[in-house]
């Protein structure tokens, strides 16, 4: 039985993944800032509207502040207008069926900007304030997610997360934890409780009137490395438990050097599942987005 690929839209890379992402499975794109990861995430998450009629959603963790540039990319690329999902507003249950309903693509959990949020970095104050902030905003990414997967989304791009020595001091990991395993991993039904709760009943004939498959929903999350060169990424080792090796997927971008000269190049180090190209593909980054020589 053949598997519908999400693919990138990029001919390179496709060939690379043996036509595209599996659904269902998370895919890390890790590389240093400025390599194009983000670009490559709003270029998958576009591509979801050729290939599933409906556009990705677009998560960003960043807390400090940074300029990600999503909407830029989104827009001068694609004429993707993409439009923020109202945050630090109070959840509303009453509206989730009006489908005619506008609902933002995407989503910026974090109010509580400015610095990094890992524990090394935060006093015990703020870092319990974080926390806080951490578990109202919880519920609140249920809704903004379960609303697009019943809409029709199947790709989710989560971006922002700084780098950590480990990954249990992270409020922005643990947020994604959450996301992936409680609900971009577990069945529309279940999804749906979460979010409803203690109304559930009262909504479970809409629930069951429009379905999902939670297995089709695939997964982009893009990484910050320390490491800036693709040599010295591809030489790391896979941690034991971390997210690298539970991905399915795992796209390295970084800087090479060639004759004296600084490029930049991509390759797929692990892809479960099936053929995966071993090239190490050059390409620049353009007012296009990504090129591939």
């Amino acid at each position: 039985m053949s598997i519908h690929r999400q693919s990138f839209g990029i001919e390179a890379i496709d060939q690379l993944l043996g036509g595209g992402l599996l659904p269902g499975t998370l895919t890390v794109v890790a590389g240093a800032t400025g390599v194009g990861k983000t670009q490559l995430g709003v270029r998958w998450a576009d591509a979801g509207l050729a290939a599933e009629q409906r556009r990705g959603v677009i998560c960003d963790l960043t807390s400090r502040g940074d300029a990600q540039n999503h909407a830029g990319y989104a827009l001068s690329q694609y004429g993707w207008d993409l439009s923020a999902y109202p945050a630090d507003t109070v959840l509303d249950l009453e509206n989730i069926w009006e489908f005619d309903r506008p609902i933002g693509d995407y989503f910026h959990p974090f109010s509580r900007t400015g610095r990094r949020v890992t524990r090394r970095d935060l006093e015990p104050d703020d870092w319990h304030a974080w926390k806080s902030d951490l578990a109202r905003v919880l519920r609140k990414s249920v809704s903004f997610f379960y609303e697009h997967f019943v809409r029709g989304s199947r790709r989710v791009v989560v971006d922002g997360i700084e780098p950590t020595e480990r990954f249990a001091d992270s409020i922005q990991f643990e947020f994604f934890e959450y996301l992936y395993h409680q609900v971009l991993r577990k069945e529309d039904e279940w999804a749906a409780r979460e979010l409803f709760r203690e109304r559930f009943r009262e909504n479970s004939p809409q629930v069951l009137s429009h379905r999902y498959d939670h297995r089709a929903i695939g997964c982009l999350y893009l990484y910050t490395t320390p490491h800036i060169l693709l040599d010295d990424l591809m030489a790391e080792p896979l941690g034991d438990g971390d997210i690298f090796s539970n991905a399915n997927t795992i796209i390295l971008m970084g800087r090479t050097k060639d004759a004296g000269r600084l490029g930049r190049a991509l390759y797929v180090a692990k892809h479960r599942g099936s053929a995966c190209g071993d090239e190490i593909r050059p390409y620049r980054l353009t007012d296009k987005g990504l090129e591939f020589h």
